[in-house]
């Protein structure tokens, strides 16, 4: 397995409130883990409630006695959406901070990925893109129920205001999917920052084209900077079979 990791502030904040973690090695019952979140908040809230998030789940992840992937991850976002929540109320400058999470571990070829908020996981073969997680913003619910396609969400002035967050929440529901792998799969984490700069379609090319995962991931920063670049970014990309 190779994998490559990188975030950048971007053309137009001030701060970079993306983390990311990216280890081939075991975590706890983990094979191995793959995190992204994307913070929101104040000047200093948003950097903290995504670190915070990272942290806490490589923590968890390391205790937990669970056996199931999706069980690991589950509790390991819930975790971190309790200590940022319990951060948050016992300190103004915190107040109302949250985080988007996307995690996800690879054993053989099951891979197993976790989401809260719009941070995204695909899978990308040649001449095909997957977005296996699903957006919990409000543009995603309009697209659920019919009220726009696809195309138009991707341009709808809502459509960075998103319906569930890690730190939040009371009772966060975190969604798991499982998906089996074919060798030439290509793995990819990001943040908005990504999927607001670029159609799913720019990114299959761009990963398509490029001969390692380090060359593909530093490109997929460099096309979101050169189409605006208005937000933060963090990328992931995984070959699980070499």
């Amino acid at each position: 397995m190779k994998a490559f990791a990188v975030t950048d502030i971007g053309k137009k904040r001030q701060l970079n409130q993306d983390h990311l973690y990216a280890s081939g090695e075991p975590v706890g019952k983990l094979p191995n883990i793959f995190l992204v979140a994307d913070g929101m908040g104040g000047h200093r809230a948003g950097g903290y409630a995504s670190s915070c998030a990272v942290e806490t789940i490589l923590e968890e992840a390391e205790s937990c006695q669970e056996e199931d992937a999706a069980r690991i991850l589950t509790r390991a976002i819930r975790r971190a959406n309790d200590v940022i929540a319990r951060q948050a109320g016992s300190d103004e400058r915190f107040s109302g901070m949250g985080t988007t999470v996307v995690a996800a571990c690879v054993d053989g070829r099951e891979l197993t990925a976790a989401n809260v908020g719009d941070s995204r996981l695909y899978v990308i073969h040649a001449g095909s893109i997957e977005q296996v997680t699903e957006d919990h913003s409000l543009v995603q619910e309009m697209v659920r129920f019919g009220g726009i396609n696809r195309e138009e969400a991707r341009v709808h002035p809502n459509k960075n205001i998103i319906t569930r967050a890690v730190g939040l929440e009371q009772d966060l529901q975190v969604d798991c999917f499982r998906r089996t792998l074919r060798p030439g799969d290509r793995v990819l984490l990001c943040s908005d920052g990504l999927t607001d700069m670029l159609e799913d379609e720019q990114i299959r090319q761009i990963i398509d084209k490029s001969g390692d995962v380090r060359s593909a991931a530093q490109a997929l920063v460099r096309a979101a900077n050169d189409n605006g670049g208005r937000d933060n970014i963090a990328v992931i990309v995984i070959d699980p079979f070499i």
